[in-house]
């Protein structure tokens, strides 16, 4: 026993884990050094703050299945673990034997055993370690789906917004054709223009009236999409505008990319890590021996005695220390795909946190690109209002040819719809931060 301790020293059966540098520097993937936002601090109901949406998002945090499945996951691992913590502790039983013998005595023997296997080369101790990591990496996982369906939710409820601004823009876009196809009858009469105005009026008329049939299909399919999301077909689609959406003006100061291990998956991934690292440990203690004391404890009865007078009392107690000779080769194989799994989960965690860094950066340049293409829309949409005013005057009160006035209406309306995208894609790149950012405080 003296000896164990030094030899358990060149073992490292018990070493812990420890992160291993990364192949690469995580910064290099970003512009800066630092990158940050308030949305990692902010929970889902400060960033959604439409009271819709909050709907919508409770009702999916209650009813999904990925969500409840991933939760049932945490409780098997939860389950697994309490059974690893106990396995240090003796297991007891209850032994009750008899034999009637047709010209032998009857025997009956009762009593308790208890047999515990001593954990000297840490096979018990990797073993909960391990189950420890597979419950962090579970219940990360359940995070990661959380903050995954509050991103789908969000991200759907947003794509109905902008659906209906679109079909808003073009239902009054057909009530401006319909005035100019008015107008443009009443010049007809006139003699200031021909038939040909007209039926070009009327095409365009038709071609935004054919938008407005395809965006309530569009609003029809992501409405169904939403109610299968949350499992409810009867659900209340109410919802708010696209410009009433308020959010923070900046999204880019305060995290540094270090803290991109505190996503979800990316922790996960870690954890997994862990439990393989744990699992080569338990690998290596089944090369060594297993010492298991046992011992048994109560009274054995010969015919004509009763329970209550026994003849025979019994108690023993064993220890037996068990040494792998030849398993056929099956410890070599069990370390050797012990150490792939655990190459193979270092590099899925690097990889995933290499993801991370991109999917940051990533999100950061299309909320400035859409900011900046916002103010834009914004510029021209008043520049070509005022063209359409002065072009429909010009056309009323002098021979300025009706061409331009469809050409500048058409441009004013593809100016309004590109707004409004461009305003979606805005959103869309906060929540795809909210998302890459690990989603916030949940």
């Amino acid at each position: 026993m003296i000896a164990i301790p030094v030899f358990l020293s060149g073992c490292n059966l018990y070493t812990k884990y420890e992160r291993q540098p990364l192949e690469y520097d995580v910064a290099e993937i970003a512009d800066n050094d630092t990158l940050a936002s308030p949305l990692s601090y902010l929970s889902w109901r400060e960033l959604f703050k439409d009271s819709c949406l909050q709907t919508w998002i409770e009702e999916g945090l209650r009813s999904n299945t990925d969500l409840r499945i991933a939760q049932l996951r945490v409780d098997e691992a939860e389950a697994t673990l309490s059974a690893s913590r106990l396995a240090f502790l003796p297991s007891a039983n209850l032994n009750v034997d008899g034999n009637i013998g047709h010209k032998s005595a009857n025997r009956f023997s009762i009593g308790p055993s208890a047999s515990w296997e001593v954990d000297i080369f840490g096979k018990q101790r990797n073993l909960k370690l391990g189950a420890e990591a597979s419950f962090y990496a579970s219940e990360s996982y359940r995070q990661a789906v959380q903050t995954s369906l509050v991103s789908t939710i969000a991200n759907s409820y947003y794509t109905l917004l902008m659906l209906d601004e679109q079909l808003s823009i073009s239902e009054r876009t057909l009530k401006t054709w319909d005035e100019n196809i008015r107008v443009l009858q009443a010049l007809k009469r006139a003699g200031r223009t021909n038939e040909a105005a007209v039926l070009q009026a009327k095409a365009n008329r038709m071609k935004v009236e054919n938008s407005t049939i395809t965006l309530r299909n569009q609003i029809s399919i992501q409405e169904n999409a939403v109610k299968s999301l949350l499992l409810n077909p009867g659900m209340d689609t109410s919802r708010g505008t696209l410009k009433s959406q308020l959010f923070p003006d900046s999204v880019s100061s305060g995290v540094s990319l270090s803290l991109l291990s505190n996503r979800p998956d990316v922790r996960s991934a870690e954890f997994e890590l862990q439990k393989s690292f744990y699992d080569i440990n338990v690998a290596r203690a089944a090369f060594y021996p297993t010492l298991t004391l046992t011992g048994n404890l109560g009274w054995s009865t010969s015919s004509g005695n009763g329970v209550s007078n026994p003849s025979t009392f019994i108690a023993n107690a064993i220890g037996s220390l068990t040494a792998p000779l030849f398993n056929r080769g099956k410890n070599k194989a069990n370390l050797r795909i012990a150490e792939s799994e655990y190459e193979i989960a270092s590099l899925s965690f690097q990889q995933k946190l290499l993801d991370a860094g991109i999917e940051v950066n990533d999100a950061l340049s299309s909320w400035q690109t859409a900011k900046d293409r916002l103010i834009l829309d914004k510029k021209q949409i008043v520049a070509l209002k005022g063209a359409v005013h002065n072009t429909r005057l010009l056309m009323r009160n002098s021979n300025t040819n009706y061409l331009e006035v469809l050409t500048a209406q058409q441009k004013l309306l593809e100016a309004e719809l590109t707004e409004t995208n461009d305003k979606f894609e805005e959103i869309q790149s906060i929540i795809s931060l909210y998302h890459a950012l690990g989603g916030g405080s949940n």
